[in-house]
């Protein structure tokens, strides 16, 4: 095992090593349950993106929603665990399998909070498919940082610029340390790189960068998706290998291009080192990402 991996398996290590072993292989499951993680804050895990929660004297607060299925149960329990109201429902951006169940968890919140662009990308995204009845949209929004203190927890939102799609924000719980990264981090798998809502890979590099350099080892992450191998629960580090893998992406696309292949070529040849993020159906997810990022190449270019 070489020095990097050898420090990110320790760190990840250490950060796992704080939830008891049950709570570990529930995180990464995939049952529809809720694991505590430190100081009130947890996940549920259903169908669709990983919801984050919040639960403390004075303050109730949710990340993502999910489908309307999943959000009943999660709003069941939350029920179960406090009797407050739902302070703030936070969208960490604007893809179906966070939002879908806004109608259910934010008909129950005060207020849903999300990037500027969200629920622009939400409505138009809806209007194509015909499903703008069957949405709930933020009614209070930020443009690059929002932060507020609920209950004995601080709350960070910021928004480093267009990255897994134009509108997608990092969510800080200050005092637990934990941090909801939404569709940032697929965690150790292929991505979705939504082009046609502003996706731009270079500038998802940065932002995983940014990120890493605010945050520490102590730091926990939670991921929309991740590697069942994997979970969704991570360290910083989980960030760079993210970081590493599009970049990848980018060279390998690059010198295709440079050696005259076409999109078709690269998708066939694959990339080298990350055999890691070759889940069950997922190789052709990742032939899928080379042509994604063909496409944003050769469009910028143009």
């Amino acid at each position: 095992m070489n020095r990097r991996k050898f420090i990110r398996h320790s760190t990840a290590a250490v950060a796992l090593s704080m939830f008891p072993a049950p709570l570990r292989s529930l995180a990464s499951s995939g049952m529809r349950t809720f694991t505590p993680i430190r100081r009130g804050v947890g996940i549920f895990e259903g169908r669709g993106g990983t919801i984050g929660w919040l639960i403390r004297d004075g303050a109730v607060v949710v990340v993502d929603s999910q489908f309307p299925e999943t959000a009943q149960e999660c709003l069941d329990g939350l029920a179960e665990r406090s009797a407050r109201q739902i302070d703030l429902l936070i969208n960490s951006h604007h893809h179906g399998d966070h939002t879908a169940g806004n109608p259910v968890l934010g008909e129950n919140a005060r207020h849903i909070l999300a990037h500027a662009n969200v629920p622009i990308l939400q409505r138009r995204s809806a209007e194509s498919r015909g499903t703008v009845d069957e949405q709930k949209f933020a009614d209070m929004t930020f443009e690059e940082t929002w932060e507020q203190s609920i209950g004995d927890e601080v709350i960070r939102l910021q928004y480093f610029g267009p990255a897994h799609t134009g509108g997608d924000s990092v969510i800080h719980f200050q005092n637990a340390n934990v941090v909801h990264m939404g569709d940032l981090v697929f965690n150790h798998r292929h991505a979705y790189i939504d082009l046609a809502a502003g996706s731009e890979t270079l500038n998802w590099m940065r932002v995983l960068e940014r990120t890493y350099a605010q945050l520490d080892d102590e730091t926990v992450f939670i991921f929309g998706h991740g590697n069942p191998a994997n979970g969704i629960l991570g360290t910083r580090d989980d960030l760079l290998i993210k970081r590493d893998y599009l970049g990848a992406l980018r060279e390998a696309v690059a010198s295709g291009i440079r050696e005259g292949k076409t999109s078709d070529e690269i998708a066939a040849e694959g990339l080298d080192g990350f055999d890691g993020h070759k889940i069950e159906g997922s190789e052709r997810g990742i032939a899928g990402n080379l042509k994604t990022v063909f496409d944003e190449v050769t469009r910028t270019v143009e």
